[in-house]
């Protein structure tokens, strides 16, 4: 119940839903809704009615956290991305400047529906600036995957030990 606990005793706090069951994703942005005669599309009377949106990707995890890193060395995480609609559909990664040290490794193509691809993240631990006060360094970015619907955010953090 979102009035009580488990306990059986009121809330002090409201429940904040996942933004999942909220009927949204977190970080995107959609696109401007634009009608694409050529694009593979499944009509059937089931889902001329619902309100739902039939297509979009989901990353599996939403966010990528490196923690702490040793300067001079390489780390690899490699993220899911999921075509959760019922066409195929098509996504490109805008690959993240230099400077950052990230990059994005994956095969181009269209997914199916229900498919899912890897994205293998890349990051090169590099201090660009002079050291903080605590010897580190933190790298922040977000990664944009480009889909025909809406662009993704991929948020990608690490601390680098100078």
């Amino acid at each position: 119940s979102l009035v009580v606990n488990v306990a059986g005793q009121p809330r002090k706090e409201k429940v904040k839903l996942p933004s999942s069951l909220q009927g949204r994703k977190p970080n995107s942005v959609p696109h401007k809704k634009i009608e694409d005669p050529a694009a593979g599309k499944v009509n059937i009377s089931s889902l001329a009615t619902t309100k739902w949106n039939h297509c979009g990707f989901h990353l599996i995890p939403p966010r990528v956290t490196f923690g702490v890193l040793k300067e001079g060395c390489t780390y690899a995480t490699t993220v899911i991305l999921k075509n959760v609609g019922i066409n195929f559909s098509r996504f490109r990664v805008k690959q993240p400047p230099p400077h950052t040290g990230l990059s994005v490794m994956y095969t181009p193509g269209p997914v199916a529906a229900g498919l899912q691809v890897e994205l293998e993240i890349e990051i090169f631990a590099m201090v660009i600036g002079g050291e903080g006060t605590d010897g580190r360094e933190e790298i922040s970015h977000d990664i944009e995957i480009l889909t025909e619907t809406e662009t993704i955010l991929l948020p990608v953090r690490a601390n680098i030990l100078c």
